[in-house]
């Protein structure tokens, strides 16, 4: 895989929007980011009654049906930055602040009951799964295009490349450690 500059995916996303945002708009991670999201605020909610949690979920999978597909294609765009933390860094810092703006938004509009409750859930997940969508697309799942396979290919990739993540979490968590703290 050919690595990118942070400069040149940024420019990427400004001067070709067309190409990289809306034909590579990301269906896998749309469905799969309308499932999740969709049962964190239903389970959010369900304390305000199921009528309540059904609205937020149904609220939420519309939403995210229309958005993260982008999401996903600007999380692609950026799978070949190098260093990966570049990569992480940026994605971390465009996606969260207009995707949990628009929840937000709609969900008040909406009239969600458990709102802050929600969109504190939704944001604790986005920073889970921003780490692992770019991670997955760095090893060529959840992409979409040419150079994409089937959704069934990539769910079944899972676990190996789940094994993988947590082992270079875990290696960069001890680094981390090493160097606050040497000798832990």
């Amino acid at each position: 895989m050919s690595s990118d500059s942070l400069q040149s995916a940024l420019a990427a996303l400004v001067l070709r929007p067309r190409e990289t945002l809306f034909l590579r708009w990301n269906w896998k991670t749309a469905v799969l980011s309308s499932l999740a999201r969709g049962g964190l605020f239903f389970l959010t909610n369900l304390p305000s009654g199921l009528g309540a949690a059904a609205g937020a979920l149904m609220t939420e999978f519309a939403l995210r049906g229309a958005t993260s597909g982008f999401y996903g294609a600007v999380t692609q765009n950026f799978r070949r930055v190098e260093p990966p933390w570049c990569a992480f860094l940026a994605v971390f810092l465009l996606l969260p602040l207009g995707q949990h703006a628009l929840e937000f938004a709609v969900h008040l509009v909406r009239g969600t009951p458990r709102l802050g409750a929600s969109i504190l859930a939704s944001a604790g997940f986005t920073v889970l799964s921003t780490a692992v969508n770019l991670h997955l697309m760095r090893k060529g799942l959840l992409v979409v295009g040419d150079e994409g396979r089937s959704l069934l290919h990539d769910l079944g990739a899972l676990p190996r490349v789940a094994r993988e993540f947590l082992v270079s979490a875990d290696a960069a968590c001890r680094r981390l450690r090493w160097t606050i703290i040497p000798g832990l």
